[in-house]
């Protein structure tokens, strides 16, 4: 069981889990041999116990082991130490490309090319060195903080010469090839499957295939047509859509063969987005009639039994090296030509006809050469080609309409409903009002094929356009929004102390000018703290002591140190201040100023008043009476005492303690009045003299707080 803190294979110091998935957990921790960050994956208990599949999962993480290349994460070291079976991994900090699409939407088709083009070169080196990833999506795709892609998780991607697995069970549904859902066997070109499915969804925002359950999503990759991008995002330039047709194309033989073949079309339309370049076998040769030379029937061959040619014919479709075959002691042997045999091979006749194809091959590619530099410079009109000799595919034909003085809005619904395609340019004019078509490369009332692209150049208004706010979003949003707009990016690296590393802290011109599009915006970038700097520490809470040894320890000083009250008294006798905030960036040295908590406040009160008799309680009250007046907290505290006749009285006590309440007790004797009577008989009148009682009255009073210690 892994603990944080423990040590594997006497190098690997857990530090913290940072991850979980399906058949691991993955931690940083810190290698004590090359002093620097490493991911540490760990196959979870329940597969640990499973023979086969920890000597699988040790085979291909060693074969994975042996890549390093920009657009994987490497793999460092293998190891196992007492059950436990881990892989030593590039520690990348960033994020998958998932949570990047979830953030953004959507990306914009220059980025996603971008993105597709690192995750092929590193997929590339994957297959060069025989390993198949087998689980291509894009939460196996990480961001670095940088803007370097990585392809990680090779955990369950597989040598390439070894026993074939059922991905259905390892991979992801929604991103697996069809031969991997009917639990095939699947090669590289199922990986460039995966990777078609990724840019669909970095592309429109979603996955083409989605279902209540993992089989419906499966069978849907196995019988439904893939839809195209282009359905959801109609922008989508045509190369894009059709590198995804190909890629995706359910039969593996229709797929681009190698990653070679996929980063060289993803670099092609990143240059050129609307050229229709894209090669996509419609399958429609396959299995036709083929006619036979004279020459070739004139010449016998050499019969072989069914079942080698069989053999021979799946060797070539896997582009493998024919396997030597068996003597009948069971041991391989070479086959063996004689030289009749390799003279009954030698063909002249066909020998002229590769000589002629390859001079008509020559002339086309050198045709072919001459029109891509006669359109480069302006020479050669595609359209003008189309519209006057059409094109050799049977597309229906409509005229260009007069777009001029329309909304863009408008002429893209119109362009679209022709089944034509469009690209905007921008450029100020005083004459059209902002998103006003000012005109378009195809002359009005021209006959186009459909599917041409319509290249319109739209206004961007007197004063250009307004510069959207990019400050605090990461350098990749900021570019992103800021192109969306038609406008280029620049950028410079600056030191920040409150900006994270790779966020915008600034721009140039500022948000909300106007400029014309294709203005340079500049962002300042943070670059993350100045290394020079030294962090401030907190030390809320510790004891002077040991505040004392962090400041220090840092390579700051102690500056004042002051006790002071503090109203928490938790932090009685610790440090309740510190006059930098955590986190703050400083010049070493710097002195840092502490105060320590004394307790709360302690707070006084006062009581200074006339007090007035105790005729307002007592209205029998008998002025001359000899009072005694008690000052008394709320508490019993008895604060003053005195007797008098005479009212008011002055009461002064200063430094009362307690909750600011109290009272004053008045105690005095009073004498009842005398009492007259008569006699109804004898009408005798009698007076009966008053009597004294004892008299205790409560008044309650309220302190006023005094000045704070």
């Amino acid at each position: 069981m892994i603990k944080i803190g423990m040590l594997l294979g006497d190098r690997y110091e857990i530090l913290e889990k940072i991850g979980t998935g399906g058949m691991s957990d993955v931690y940083k921790a810190k290698d004590h041999k090359l002093y620097r960050p490493v991911a540490v994956k760990v196959l979870k208990q329940e597969f640990s116990e499973n023979t086969n599949f920890v000597a699988k999962f040790r085979s291909e993480a060693q074969a994975a082991a042996g890549l390093m290349h920009p657009n994987i994460v490497n793999v460092y070291d293998v190891g196992e130490e007492n059950d436990i079976y881990y892989i030593v991994m590039e520690l990348v900090e960033g994020i998958t490309l998932k949570k990047y699409i979830e953030k953004k939407a959507r990306l914009s088709v220059k980025e996603a090319i971008s993105i597709a083009i690192q995750v092929s070169m590193g997929i590339e080196a994957a297959h060069n060195n025989h390993i198949i990833h087998r689980d291509i999506k894009p939460q196996n795709i990480i961001i670095s903080r940088d803007g370097k892609v990585k392809v990680t998780d090779f955990g369950i991607a597989k040598a390439a010469t070894s026993n074939t697995i059922t991905s259905n069970v390892m991979g992801s549904v929604h991103y697996t090839s069809p031969e991997q859902a009917r639990g095939g066997y699947s090669d590289a070109k199922s990986d460039i499957y995966s990777l078609g499915v990724t840019l669909f969804e970095m592309l429109t925002g979603r996955v083409p295939f989605n279902g209540e359950t993992t089989v419906a999503i499966a069978i849907k990759h196995i019988q439904d047509p893939m839809p195209s991008p282009r359905d959801f995002v109609p922008e989508i330039p045509v190369s894009a859509e059709q590198i995804v047709q190909k890629c995706t194309q359910k039969s593996p033989d229709r797929r681009y063969q190698t990653m070679v073949e996929v980063i060289e079309d993803l670099k092609r339309s990143l240059i050129n987005p609307d050229e229709n370049f894209v090669v996509i076998d419609d399958g429609e040769t396959s299995g036709q009639t083929r006619v036979v030379a004279d020459g070739d029937m004139a010449k016998p061959r050499k019969k072989a039994p069914r079942k080698e040619h069989e053999e021979e014919h799946l060797r070539l479709n896997d582009a493998e090296k024919p396997r030597p075959k068996k003597s009948s002691s069971g041991k391989s042997r070479e086959p063996v030509h004689t030289e009749d045999e390799e003279e009954d091979e030698y063909d002249p006749k066909m020998e002229r006809v590769t000589t002629i194809l390859a001079v008509i091959a020559a002339v086309l590619i050198g045709c072919i050469i001459l029109f891509i530099a006669g359109k480069t410079l302006g020479i050669v009109d595609l359209e003008e080609i189309k519209s006057r000799f059409g094109t050799s595919e049977k597309s229906e034909e409509v005229e260009m309409p007069d777009v001029a003085g329309m909304s863009l809005t408008r002429a893209k619904e119109m362009l679209s409903g022709l089944g034509l395609d469009y690209e905007v340019t921008y450029e100020e004019s005083s004459e059209y009002e902002e998103d006003i078509v000012i005109g378009s490369n195809i002359k009005t009332g021209r006959t186009v094929a459909t599917g041409t692209t319509v290249k319109l150049t739209v206004s961007a208004g007197r004063e250009g356009t307004n510069i959207p706010d990019v400050s605090g979003k990461s350098l990749a949003e900021a570019t992103a929004l800021l192109e969306k707009d038609g406008f280029k990016v620049s950028r410079n690296e600056t030191p920040s102390d409150t900006v994270e590393k790779g966020y915008v802290i600034g721009q140039s011109p500022e948000s909300g000018e106007k400029a014309p599009r294709g203005t340079t915006v500049t962002l300042q970038v943070s670059s993350g703290p100045d290394s020079s700097k030294v962090s401030v520490p907190s030390v809320m809470g510790m004891s002077e002591m040991d505040a004392t040894v962090t400041i220090t320890e840092t390579g700051l000083t102690v500056g004042n140190v002051e006790e002071v009250n503090y109203e928490d008294p938790a932090f009685t006798g610790l440090v309740c201040y510190q006059s930098y905030s955590v986190g703050d960036y400083v010049d070493p040295g710097t002195a840092v100023d502490i105060k320590i908590s004394k307790g709360p406040m302690d707070v006084t009160y006062g009581f200074n008043a006339n007090v007035e008799s105790p005729i307002l309680e007592d209205p029998a009250f008998i002025s001359g009476t000899v009072v005694t007046v008690i000052l008394m907290s709320a508490e019993g505290q008895e604060l003053m005492r005195t007797s008098t006749a005479t009212f008011p009285v002055t009461m002064n006590v200063s430094g009362i303690k307690g909750s600011g309440v109290g009272k004053v007790v008045f105690q005095y004797t009073a004498a009842a009045q005398p009492v007259t009577t008569t006699d109804p008989v004898t009408g005798e009148v009698m007076t009966v003299p008053g009597t004294e009682e004892p008299r205790m009255i409560e008044r309650p009073v309220q302190f006023v707080p005094e000045t704070q210690n």
